[in-house]
């Protein structure tokens, strides 16, 4: 199991914008289970959707993301690359997350085509698919991103 504090050292991603609360279990380079705690005092609560609080479904597919990072890069180590989503495939949002759901997301590498490296995502929340589909990273050079 990995804490918050631990994952502070290992993501990129920081707060208000870090969703990856505890890591379960994690399989470097080929899959983790990871926990997302939803909270009412998150700030997108305010505007989406006052009166009813939805969690927005980008940001149920960026806690996915995180998790995948971790898959990548477990240890935290690689200062000098960034890991980019380049396609979300398939994401479905078959239930509504609200404050006070717990996500368990599960993130599974599936394949791998030159720099291209996809998985596999499910959202769990009280043992019932919440969300589900495929994002697709490559890895760049962090020193390339702001260069035109």
């Amino acid at each position: 199991m990995i804490l918050i504090n631990e994952i502070n050292e290992k993501i990129k991603q920081r707060p208000p914008f870090q969703m990856i609360d505890r890591v379960l279990e994690i399989n470097p380079n080929e899959s983790a289970v990871g926990i997302k705690c939803v909270s009412v005092n998150e700030p997108y609560f305010m505007g989406h959707f006052p009166g009813a609080p939805i969690m927005p479904g980008v940001l149920i597919i960026e806690s996915c993301a995180q998790l995948c990072s971790l898959v990548f890069e477990a240890d935290g180590t690689d200062t000098d690359n960034i890991y980019v989503l380049l396609k979300v495939d398939g994401f479905k949002f078959i239930k509504a997350v609200i404050p006070g759901d717990v996500l368990n997301i599960n993130v599974t590498k599936t394949k791998v085509l030159g720099p291209i490296t996809t998985f596999d995502c499910k959202v769990i929340v009280d043992g019932n698919i919440y969300s589900k589909g495929t994002l697709s990273f490559t890895k760049v050079p962090k020193d390339t991103i702001y260069t035109r």
